[in-house]
């Protein structure tokens, strides 16, 4: 294992001996000491379900969730918190056919994916099924939620909770969150939706903003020499219950790269 691993499996078993799976960060810097993890603010976020210890995938597993203010909780079933890829068919692998420019594809940042996505119109076909559609854009940004919702029906509540949003598209009253990614990895923390899910979703119930529909595409890019390949996949939460991620569509983009004019 790893040094992150490593810290995982010793705040589970910190958990499990004091029969209370809500830590801290000062637990989590503590830990981290002493196993000479450098970064205790990465050490619970957790993109994929393989990276944690081995103890924590037995049986149905256990997964990290964040409750904001610097708490954290270990809860069960790591099928509710990941969220398995959908396969992406022969029929849905789309050839896009373009000329690269000075910066795109410049680096793998997960803006400069975005950026690619948008400037090239790909996530227009993709979202719209019209590249002349004019989406509103909105560029990455930071925020914090306070609210409740529950997994596998047991409440959750969370005061504070800071995300990070990559990316929003508006159009026709409709909100798409984005959430870029470099590689394919099988799966990914479903809180990555989830939680700008939460926000946008509290601020329509509360009547702030006449939202008419809200959706969440996870943006994922394989950086090639020949031209990256971009996959896509739509989601829709049917309610404030984690487990209720909905595929909506999916389709892979192969960037071709054609010579200059």
């Amino acid at each position: 294992m790893g040094k992150k691993q490593d810290v995982l499996q010793e705040l589970f078993y910190i958990c499990q001996q004091r029969d209370d799976f809500v830590f801290d960060n000062y637990l989590v810097k503590e830990v981290c000491e002493d196993f000479e993890f450098g970064n205790p603010f990465d050490a619970t976020k957790v993109d994929r379900s393989e990276l944690y210890p081995e103890i924590m995938q037995q049986g149905q597993g256990h997964f990290i969730i964040h409750l904001g203010q610097g708490r954290h909780q270990i809860v069960p079933n790591i099928s509710f918190g990941y969220h398995s890829l959908e396969s992406i068919s022969e029929s849905e692998i789309i050839p896009w056919a373009y000329r690269k420019s000075l910066l795109n594809e410049f680096d793998t940042s997960e803006s400069n994916i975005i950026s690619v996505g948008i400037n090239q119109r790909i996530l227009h076909h993709f979202l719209y099924d019209d590249i002349v559609a004019n989406p509103k854009q909105y560029g990455a940004r930071r925020t914090k939620f306070s609210g409740h919702y529950t997994i596998d029906s047991e409440p959750i509540s969370v005061r504070r909770l800071q995300m990070e949003i990559d990316a929003v598209l508006e159009m026709d009253n409709d909100i798409t969150v984005i959430e870029g990614k470099n590689g394919f990895p099988p799966d990914f923390a479903v809180y990555q939706l989830f939680h700008p899910y939460l926000y946008f979703d509290d601020l329509r119930d509360s009547g702030k903003l006449d939202i008419r529909e809200i959706q969440c595409c996870y943006f994922q890019r394989l950086k090639r020499d020949a031209g990256s390949i971009l996959r896509l996949h739509l989601y829709r939460f049917h309610a404030r219950e984690l487990s209720s991620i909905d595929l909506i569509k999916k389709r892979e983009y192969r960037l071709e790269i054609k010579d200059p004019l």
